[in-house]
């Protein structure tokens, strides 16, 4: 049997986050999952908050940072850096689910942290491309929670009415281009 890595056991838990919210986040099923023994854990970790924090991160990176990374390597416009970000998470990924149960856990208080700096990022990133759309500090981050709302909104009628929303292809896609063209329906004329 190999050692596992620590990123091995912050990717088990964050699946087993993902598919039964925190207290899913156990290290003896994690590591009969894993084929491994506890001591495998403690190689890595000191104890399961340290875990739940690694497995964090990872949802981090995995549905905020990389995202944004991957939006900003290229030479995309503002509008279609949007157009590309809108159309990704209203086509949800595999990590919604991660979304979904922290969101129900919201109350812990390493997720309500984890949440609180993932939000703030994320709006963030929307506010500043709105900013270079054109419009105002102020009125780019009222967009940029607006934009985050409805995303929230969707995550909750994926839990409650999934039944309501298109699930892919041109449905998903014209519903992310009509949320897009709500949103920038006043947008600032560009200056030359």
């Amino acid at each position: 049997m190999s050692r596992l890595s620590r990123e091995q056991w912050a990717s088990a838990a964050l699946d087993a986050l993902s598919s039964g919210g925190l207290a899913a986040v156990a290290v003896e099923p994690l590591a009969t999952r894993l084929g491994t023994t506890k001591g495998s854990f403690y190689w890595h970790f000191g104890g399961r908050e340290e875990l739940v924090q690694a497995a964090l991160q990872l949802w981090r990176q995995a549905s905020t940072t990389s995202i944004i990374e991957r939006l900003e390597s290229g030479d995309a416009p503002a509008s279609e850096r949007l157009r590309q970000l809108f159309t990704q998470v209203f086509a949800p990924p595999a990590r919604t689910d991660a979304d979904l149960a922290l969101l129900a856990d919201a109350d812990h208080p390493l997720v309500a942290s984890a949440l609180a700096d993932v939000t703030e990022q994320r709006l963030g990133y929307i506010t500043a491309l709105f900013r270079e759309l054109g419009f105002s500090p102020a009125r780019a981050r009222r967009r940029a929670l607006l934009a985050y709302s409805t995303y929230l909104g969707q995550l909750q009628l994926l839990r409650t009415a999934p039944d309501l929303l298109p699930k892919h292809g041109p449905a998903r896609t014209a519903y992310a281009d009509d949320i897009l063209a709500a949103l920038l329906s006043d947008q600032p004329a560009k200056r030359a």
